[in-house]
């Protein structure tokens, strides 16, 4: 059975699309991991951390490190299709 999750942009009028989740991971050994910084300080070096872990304690095959230009705009939707087409799972990371 697959979830849905419907996104609702207070400034503008429903679109009516439903966002389908993907299936949860059972695991994280041998995944890629999407590491996503918002361009505050020190959001690059926190995820560089979280990733570092993930590697040591769930064997993770590897990480994609992106960055929003800053973090009062969303993620393009090129960095996001990057994500959802290198990636098997991904981490928001914020900074300060």
């Amino acid at each position: 059975m697959s979830e849905t999750l419907t996104l609702v942009d207070p400034t503008t009028e429903p679109s009516g699309q439903d966002v389908r989740l993907p299936k949860k991971l059972t695991s994280l050994a041998g995944k890629r991991i999407g590491l996503l910084g918002n361009s505050k300080r020190h959001a690059a070096e926190l995820l560089r951390m979280v990733g570092e872990e993930l590697k040591a304690r769930h064997g993770i095959s590897g990480v994609v490190f992106l960055e929003k230009p800053d973090a009062g705009r969303i993620a393009s939707n090129e960095i996001l299709r990057e994500l959802a087409e290198t990636c098997d799972a991904a981490v928001a990371g914020v900074g300060d």
